[in-house]
């Protein structure tokens, strides 16, 4: 993960999607659940911010390093 956005750290399949775009984070916050090797992996907002874009929805199909979710710039 970087600090603008959420990248699927392994191939997998997205269980769940809870942002949308233009919502509020706070740092920690639930982002995307992803099923990978039989695990949910639980990938949180990496700093407080606004949800600028969200590129999955629930059963898409990502391979590792896939841009999942971004944030909106600092101002």
């Amino acid at each position: 993960m970087g600090g603008d956005t959420v990248l699927a750290p392994m191939p997998g399949l997205v269980r769940d999607v809870a942002v949308t775009a233009g919502q509020t984070v706070q740092e920690g916050d639930r982002m995307v659940v992803l099923e990978a090797m039989k695990m949910e992996h639980v990938l949180r907002a990496p700093r407080d911010g606004t949800v600028d874009s969200v590129m999955v929805a629930t059963g898409d199909q990502v391979t590792a390093g896939a841009l999942m979710v971004s944030l909106e710039a600092d101002t």
